[in-house]
C-alpha cells in the first residue's frame, strides 16, 4: 500500500559503499531487520486476505461504475508503459533483485507505513463492517469505493513486485496513479459524511460517536494520502525509481560498448597473427 510492496526492501550496497561491520553490529542489525521483515511480511499477508474480502463485497453494487473501470484502465496504462516507455532492463531481473528494491525504508518509515495501513485499510474496513451491522447504508456506500481502489492497489503492487517484466518506474507509477484517484474518492467521502448525512435532533450518544468517527476517518484518509503523494511518492519514491532505472540502463550500455570494443580488437588482431 502506498508503495509498501515496492519500497520496503533494502537495496544492496554498491561496491563503493560496502563496509565490513563488526560482529556485534552485524548481529544486531540482522536481528532488527529480521524482526521488521517478519512484521511487514505478516502485514502484507493480512492485507492480501483483506483484499479478497473487500473485492467480494465490493461486487455487490456498492462501487460506482467509474471506480470499477479504473483498475482496468490503470492496468492497461501500466502494461503500455512497461512495453513502450520503460521496458525492463536485463539487469532488473538479475539475482540481486534490484528491480524490486527502490527505496530504503528506515524504522520510522516502516512505522509510517503501518500508520497508513491502519488509517487507510483497517479502520475503513471496520467502519464499513460496522455500517453493515448498524444498517447504515450511507456509511457503507461512502467508504466502499476507497477500500475497493486500495484493494486493487495492494493486489497490483504485490503482483508486479515479483515480476521482472516491470521496471522500477512502472512499479513506482502504481501507487502514484491509485493515490491520485483515491484522493478524489476521499473528497467525495468527506462530502458524503460531512454535508449529505444528517442525524435526528434526538440522536443518542452512540449514533453521535459513530457519525463523528466516520467524519474524522474520511478526513484522516484524505490528509494521509495527500501527504504521502506530495511529500513521499512524487519527490522521493518516483525520482529514486527513475534513478535506479537509468543507472541500470547506463551500466548495460557501458557493458555492451565494452563488449563491442573487445570484439573489434580481437578481429583486428587476427590478420596480424596470420601474417606472422
Amino acid at each position: 500500500m502506498s508503495g509498501v510492496s515496492l519500497a520496503m526492501s533494502r537495496p544492496p550496497a554498491s561496491m563503493g559503499e560496502q563496509k565490513v561491520p563488526s560482529a556485534g553490529t552485524k548481529s544486531k542489525r540482522q536481528s532488527e531487520e529480521a524482526g521488521l521483515g517478519s512484521m511487514m511480511g505478516s502485514l502484507r499477508m493480512i492485507e492480501l486476505q483483506l483484499v479478497a474480502f473487500i473485492l467480494v463485497f465490493s461486487a455487490s453494487g456498492l462501487v460506482p461504475v467509474l471506480d470499477l473501470a479504473f483498475p482496468v484502465l490503470a492496468s492497461s496504462y501500466i502494461l503500455a508503459l512497461s512495453r513502450f516507455a520503460f521496458p525492463s532492463n536485463s539487469s532488473s531481473s538479475g539475482p540481486s533483485g534490484s528491480g524490486t528494491e527502490i527505496f530504503k525504508g528506515s524504522r520510522m518509515f516502516r512505522m509510517y507505513v503501518v500508520l497508513g495501513t491502519t488509517t487507510g485499510l483497517f479502520l475503513p474496513l471496520a467502519y464499513v463492517l460496522g455500517g453493515f451491522a448498524r444498517g447504515d447504508e450511507h456509511a457503507v456506500r461512502s467508504a466502499t469505493p476507497h477500500l475497493f481502489l486500495l484493494a486493487f492497489q495492494i493486489l497490483t503492487e504485490n503482483i508486479i513486485s515479483g515480476l521482472s517484466l516491470f521496471s522500477p518506474p512502472v512499479r513506482a507509477m502504481v501507487p502514484v496513479i491509485y493515490t491520485v484517484r483515491r484522493i478524489f474518492v476521499d473528497i467525495d467521502w468527506i462530502n458524503d459524511v460531512w454535508l449529505n448525512k444528517t442525524l435526528p435532533i434526538n440522536a443518542n450518544f452512540q449514533d453521535l460517536a459513530w457519525d463523528w468517527f466516520g467524519k474524522f476517518l474520511a478526513v484522516a484518509n484524505l490528509a494521509y494520502f495527500s501527504i504521502n503523494l506530495f511529500t513521499f511518492l512524487i519527490p522521493c519514491f518516483l525520482p529514486r525509481a527513475f534513478e535506479r532505472y537509468f543507472q541500470d540502463k547506463g551500466e548495460i550500455f557501458s557493458k555492451s560498448a565494452e563488449d563491442k570494443r573487445s570484439v573489434v580488437l580481437n578481429k583486428s588482431q587476427l590478420p596480424e597473427k596470420k601474417t606472422d
